[in-house]
């Protein structure tokens, strides 16, 4: 993975957006809770890191961060948002990333049927690839290995790229 400017998404408490500023990558977080970004503010500060911390909904960093990204991470944030929003989901990671930028999911849990509602919402891999397909291309799809083992199998690794401008009306 190259050097470049990154965005998570449903940051939580932030130890992927440490993990990432330390390895030298331009990191904006972004969470709408404030305790964790209370938390990320206090880590960046004790390991002397400039990162981008936003308190904010998703779905308001367009236009502001149109096409600014060359990655964005996925981890818990499309389970915790209503199925129905999932659609409007991908049109804003669509719209942060860069042309050819990659959209990087843990895609989670793979084992809950949606009818059990959430947060977390279940998801199916059909279901992520069906949400993705316009406009994107899978890079990489795996099982990962190093998944904590309450979450082995419950996870998949899917790297999307972009492919194509569209416009949304």
């Amino acid at each position: 993975m190259n050097k470049g400017k990154l965005c998570i998404v449903g940051c939580g408490c932030g130890y992927d957006v440490i993990m990432f500023a330390k390895q030298g990558f331009d990191v904006t977080a972004v969470d709408f809770a404030p305790f964790p970004i209370q938390a990320i503010r206090r880590m960046a500060l004790e390991s002397s890191l400039n990162i981008n911390i936003l308190q904010a909904d998703i779905f308001s960093l367009s236009p502001k961060y149109d096409k600014k990204f060359d990655y964005v991470i996925e981890q818990t944030c499309f389970c915790a948002i209503h199925p129905s929003r999932r659609k409007e989901y991908e049109t804003l990671v669509k719209t942060i990333l860069k042309p050819g930028g990659e959209l990087i999911g843990l895609w989670f849990p793979l084992d809950k049927h949606i009818d059990e509602g959430g947060p977390p919402y279940g998801t199916t891999i059909g279901e992520v690839k069906s949400v993705f397909n316009i406009g994107w291309e899978i890079e990489k799809e795996e099982f990962p290995d190093l998944s904590i083992e309450p979450r082995k199998f419950r996870e998949k690794l899917i790297i999307f790229r972009k492919t194509n401008e569209f416009k949304y009306v």
